[in-house]
């Protein structure tokens, strides 16, 4: 189903008000709290847990690697894509059909955990962390298409700060709330309030409507994993978007890879940077919790507003150079010290340029899918944009004890600027492309 509605380049700003109490933007409010909430039960609360029965502290690192789930979801969205699941499909739909097979498998996967002795079992722990993990990946999947295909490209802004302010609260109940039932009653009984609100997502999914059937073909002729088959699942959604954006598609995968690299590369060392200055772990957690959260939404509902108002470029331009520009608070913070007030003010603006450009970020990766590939491009996409950050916060470290805090920042604001060339180049080239 797509929603009509005036042009992006038209839209005033009471309409772009009026996308917040659209149907498909308010799905993405709960959609996001689904997909957010298995999470952190599969990270820092599962360690938590673990830790509290006694496992070793070289055990429980072990089980970060069931985070790699995340990064190689691409290796299964072409299956997602384009595989049909029977009677459920015929009932159901392509999307909502799997988006029920992924929320069994995490509810599966909590129930089990929440019946086993970890201490006792803590290889079946691992292996149900990992179904929970793959599961929840698998479900990213299909939001990430659902999302695309609901709606018209003008509404993506609003959809992805809907869907982050629904993420975030689900971290809040999954990580805090988790811990205030284990303390008040047990940490399976915690598991199991989780996978009752995961629940809840199984009703939801029976209620909302499948978007309309895209495919330049039908796979029901096709055998399961022939070679016809494996082009049209993986190998034509590429050949798609280089044919679709010719030799500006390498620039345009080169910018998604870039996007992010200053705000992950400043982002691994924000805690340390804090207790080095002097701060306590109340007040970070107070500041960031309180400030942080409330202005990584705010961002990401003024994004929302942009995108719709002016369309995807011009925020994109803008998040780039914010994301960046708020570094130069960080090297401020460094020579003030731990003032309390920079610390807040240095949250509110890092979380409100996060949220604005994240938002506008994936509007913009969402405009760049074929709905006849939704989830395998847009997996791709995802996959990409974090690589290069998370591979060149590795040295952050090293920067830091050769340089110190102050010239981290500005080279985590110089990296920022790669970013800022190609959004306005490919703004540029969008425009030349419209008015040819």
């Amino acid at each position: 189903m797509l929603i009509n509605g005036p042009s992006s380049q038209h839209m005033s700003w009471s309409q772009a008000f009026r996308l917040y109490l659209q149907r498909p933007v308010l799905i993405m409010l709960a959609l996001g709290f689904i997909a957010g909430l298995p999470y952190l039960l599969v990270f820092s609360t599962l360690t938590a847990w673990l830790r509290d029965e006694g496992i070793s502290r070289s055990t429980i690192g072990f089980f970060s690697w069931v985070g790699i789930t995340y990064s190689i979801k691409i290796f299964w969205a072409p299956i997602v894509d384009n595989l049909k699941l029977s009677f459920l499909t015929k009932k159901l739909g392509k999307r909502r059909s799997w988006l029920l097979v992924a929320q069994a498998g995490i509810v599966t996967g909590l129930l089990l955990m929440a019946s086993i002795q970890p201490k006792d079992m803590i290889s079946i722990v691992a292996l149900c962390s990992l179904l929970v993990a793959f599961s929840s990946a698998t479900q990213d999947i299909v939001i990430d298409a659902y999302r695309i295909e609901i709606a018209d490209i003008k509404y993506q802004g609003a959809m992805a700060a809907t869907y982050n302010l629904g993420y975030r609260l689900a971290l809040l109940v999954a990580g805090a709330g988790s811990l205030f039932i284990a303390d008040a009653y047990s940490w399976p009984t915690a598991y199991i309030c989780m996978a009752g609100l995961i629940g809840f997502g199984v009703i939801l999914t029976l209620l909302i409507h499948e978007p309309a059937a895209t495919g330049p073909i039908s796979t029901n002729e096709l055998a399961l994993f022939s070679a016809p088959w494996f082009y049209h699942a993986v190998v034509s959604p590429f050949i798609d978007f280089f044919e679709r954006n010719g030799r500006f598609a390498i620039l345009i995968l080169v910018f998604i890879g870039l996007f992010r690299l200053s705000d992950i590369t400043m982002g691994i060392m924000a805690n340390p940077f804090y207790l080095d200055l002097g701060f306590t772990k109340t007040q970070i957690a107070s500041i960031s919790k309180l400030y942080g959260f409330a202005m990584t939404i705010a961002g990401g509902f003024i994004a929302g507003l942009c995108v719709a108002r002016f369309g995807v470029h011009r925020p994109l331009i803008v998040g780039a150079i914010i994301v960046a520009l708020t570094n130069l608070l960080y090297m401020q913070l460094a020579i003030v010290g731990a003032v309390p007030e920079w610390l807040i003010i240095t949250i509110s603006a890092d979380n409100l340029s996060g949220g604005f450009a994240t938002a506008s970020f994936i509007a913009y990766l969402s405009s760049l899918t074929n709905r006849a590939y939704t989830a395998t491009q847009y997996a791709l996409f995802s996959s990409l944009m974090t690589l290069p950050g998370k591979f060149q916060s590795g040295f952050s470290g090293v920067i830091v004890d050769s340089f110190g805090y102050s010239s981290f920042f500005l080279y985590a604001a110089v990296m920022g600027i790669p970013a800022i060339i190609l959004a306005y180049m490919i703004w540029s080239h969008e425009k030349l492309v419209l008015r040819s």
